[in-house]
């Protein structure tokens, strides 16, 4: 078995840390065990494009007793975690790809890695496994039946490659089921974006005044938890919409340039390039600090950065402090990428439960109902989404009410009025 980890001999403490996340995955691990029994996906390739925790480990072993060949790579550069990636390899048997800290080439290397199974059904993170698929390794796509995608800007990707007529299998979006960007964006990004910032700075939030760019359901959840732990919430946005929902929400809307000369921290979550620019860099307070918590590295134009800095040291793990011309530093944390994965461990597993239960679920219907799908992104259908939710409520120990004949009977009709 082929396979790239930084240290096979980490593969038992990552057992255990697999272990752990278990214990809050009660969702997957029924449908695990229902795989295990019914093999939905045997006989089926499976290349998936993931970042490496401890949750995605789960998934893997989950996709692997459902009956499929599995072989995953890491989804970000710096979202691995080393020990998980070789406890796959050497308790699961699953090859795995992924290094934390791994740079660009080795990056794409890995996801070429992944491809070498001839997958028939691609999971992917961000559309970098579809992209690669469809740019270098067109040869393969004969194979495949149809794929996942886990992001909102990896959803925005391919809708864009369908509208263009170039996508050659179909996508279920996962992203876009209430189960997951309810839950998984608002209190997962909400959550481990704090907890990546408070690691890598050890800075007190409360009293601060907490920049967040973009106002989607992971800004919602970051501008809760940041107003949770005292700090001044500002919002920046483009979507007139999403302005005014953050403005009776309670927080301060601003332009960017308003914002870059007050702000204490910032941080990006808009999915689009060049969010922080050079003139907000020029007009911030000394000592300011800047992450991202979108999925790629683009939303802070670092390359400009790097050509106004006068100097750049790392101070601490996951953060380089710039030295501008005018005797100003500003502090980058976790060079830009995913700092919830960078200096953290991302989503706690209660709320990755639901989204790779989504996965798990979403690759057994592409086994099912293929034949009958166009090359499009399509929604994870409802009757998942309502049946995730009701496995989370039952292992919760809550119970909901039920509709009663005559009440649905009133729902269905239209002869009754006041």
């Amino acid at each position: 078995m082929k396979y790239d980890v930084r240290d096979i001999r980490l593969a038992d403490k990552g057992k255990l840390r697999i272990e752990w996340a278990n214990h809050s995955m009660p969702v997957l691990n029924l449908i695990k065990k229902r795989f295990a029994k019914e093999r939905p996906l045997k006989g089926f390739r499976v290349a998936a494009c993931l970042h490496v925790t401890a949750e995605t480990a789960s998934l893997m072993q989950t996709l692997k007793a459902g009956g499929a060949d599995v072989a995953l790579c890491a989804s970000n550069p710096l979202s691995t975690q080393d020990d998980v990636a070789a406890s796959l390899v050497k308790h699961d048997k699953i090859p795995t790809f992924a290094i934390k800290t791994e740079n660009g080439k080795t990056y794409y290397k890995h996801i070429l890695s992944v491809l070498e199974i001839k997958p028939q059904m691609t999971m992917d993170d961000g559309a970098d496994l579809v992209s690669v698929l469809h740019t270098k390794r067109k040869d393969l796509l004969s194979h495949v039946i149809g794929g996942t995608e886990e992001t909102t800007t990896g959803v925005i990707r391919l809708r864009a490659m369908a509208e263009e007529g170039v996508l050659q299998y179909p996508l279920i979006a996962v992203n876009d089921a209430q189960t997951k960007h309810f839950f998984d964006n608002r209190y997962g990004t909400g959550q481990s974006t704090m907890d990546g910032i408070l690691r890598a700075t050890n800075r007190l939030i409360a009293g601060s005044l907490f920049v967040i760019a973009g106002y989607g359901w992971c800004g919602r959840g970051l501008a809760m938890r940041a107003k949770g732990m005292g700090a001044n919430v500002v919002v920046t946005e483009i979507d007139p919409l999403r302005a005014i929902e953050a403005v009776m929400d309670g927080y301060q809307v601003m332009t960017m340039a308003q914002a870059a000369r007050i702000g204490d921290i910032f941080v990006t979550v808009t999915g689009d390039i060049k969010v922080i620019r050079e003139e907000h860099f020029r007009v911030m307070k000394d000592g300011a600090i800047i992450c991202n918590t979108g999925h790629f590295n683009v939303e802070i134009d670092l390359e400009k950065l790097e050509k106004i800095k006068r100097k750049k040291r790392q101070i601490r793990d996951f953060v380089e402090e710039y030295t501008l011309a005018n005797g100003r530093k500003i502090n980058v944390l976790g060079e830009g990428r995913l700092i919830n994965l960078a200096s953290a461990e991302g989503h706690p597993s209660s709320v990755m439960d639901m989204s790779f239960a989504n996965q798990a679920l979403s690759a057994e219907f592409l086994v099912k109902y293929y034949k009958e799908l166009d090359n499009d992104v399509y929604s994870v259908p409802m009757d998942i989404d309502q049946e995730i939710a009701r496995l989370k409520l039952s292992a919760m120990g809550v119970k909901i009410d039920k509709l009663t004949t005559e009440q649905k009977q009133y729902l269905a009709s239209w002869e009754m009025g006041t």
